[in-house]
């Protein structure tokens, strides 16, 4: 049994929804290790997530960017290693598993080295490197890990906390946009980092008109890139996000009675945030990344892989139940069936 840690590094550099999909297993630490220092190395482009992760005492940011240029990439890469260097830390948690985290993990000197293990070739960087398991939900998969190389898991937690100041950036944007807060709100998030998940637009349009003209306000968000994608939204007269910070962004879902969307990190912070979702998506499996703990909020394809399969009035069906539930003791609203 290894010593009570006093430094702890964690890994888990992308995606975004890999990062927010870290949450449970970084609290399960810090119910561990409550006195614990714990760091988390992560990509710049997902620093700003971890401002939510109330177990973290510090982010160290990789700006990957800055080492694809010769002027930049040795500085960037030198402060990296002196962040991980050798001694500072005494535990190491590798959620990630490629072989540029395995060997950032074996540089820091941890005397201790766990490590989700891809490829046996990359055992070596570990004191405890566990086979990674398709089986397994990413989320559970992080806590099974650290259960394999000895860390009693307690309750499970997956929750982001919201910085007051993102909060109050979404009601001024609400406010702004002539939306209130107190009203069904149902927020869009209309694309994926890949178009094969992507549910068509005018679909998504067709679910939006629908419930505007039952009384519901409809937002639509998203990254800078979708800003003219959302056009058409906009033309509709539907207020659009999209390019808005990233945890205002978080803000105008946590404002939001339902969050509606495709595959994407976006959904996962929308769990965290304890707000009730609905995603689409292409096929669920053992081990597909979707909706923690919450399984029976994903719509399915009814055609496996063909996301354009799912029929609008499946997808307001759905939507309606969250609706529902969600403003049962408002009795100003009520949801009209589609039939």
């Amino acid at each position: 049994m290894m010593n009570t840690p006093k430094k702890i590094l964690i890994i888990r550099t992308k995606s975004m929804g890999d990062v927010l999909l870290t949450l449970p297993a970084v609290h399960a630490v810090r119910e561990s290790y409550p006195d614990a220092h714990i760091s988390f190395l992560v990509d710049s482009v997902n620093a700003a997530l971890l401002q939510g992760f109330e177990d973290v005492d510090e982010v160290i940011a990789n700006d990957r960017s800055k080492l694809k240029n010769p002027w930049t990439a040795f500085p960037e890469f030198f402060k990296l290693l002196y962040h991980l260097r050798p001694g500072r830390f005494s535990l190491g948690i590798d959620l990630q598993g490629y072989g540029e985290t395995a060997w950032l993990l074996r540089f820091s000197g941890a005397k201790e080295r766990w490590g989700s293990v891809y490829s046996w070739g990359r055992k070596w960087a570990y004191t405890c490197g566990v086979a990674r398991r398709g089986d397994l939900h990413p989320a559970d998969w992080n806590l099974f890990l650290l259960q394999q190389c000895g860390l009693k898991i307690g309750e499970i937690e997956n929750q982001f906390k919201l910085p007051p100041a993102a909060l109050e950036a979404a009601q001024n944007l609400f406010t702004k946009h002539g939306l209130d807060s107190s009203q069904p709100t149902l927020f869009i998030h209309a694309f994926t980092s890949r178009a094969p998940k992507n549910w068509p637009l005018d679909n998504y349009l067709a679910v939006a008109e629908y419930w505007r003209s039952k009384g519901v306000q409809v937002v639509f968000g998203g990254g800078p890139g979708d800003r003219a994608p959302l056009e058409p939204a906009r033309a509709l007269g539907f207020s659009v996000f999209a390019g808005a910070p990233l945890l205002v962004s978080a803000g105008l879902m946590k404002l939001s009675t339902i969050v509606l969307g495709g595959d994407t990190g976006m959904l996962h912070l929308a769990i965290a945030l304890g707000k009730p979702a609905r995603m689409l998506i292409r096929n669920v499996s053992s081990g597909t990344c979707d909706l923690y703990q919450h399984r029976e909020w994903v719509i399915p394809a009814p055609v496996k892989n063909e996301i354009a399969s799912l029929t609008v009035d499946a997808v307001i069906a759905e939507s309606g139940i969250a609706l529902e539930t969600e403003t049962s003791e408002t009795a100003s609203f009520r949801i009209v069936s589609s039939q």
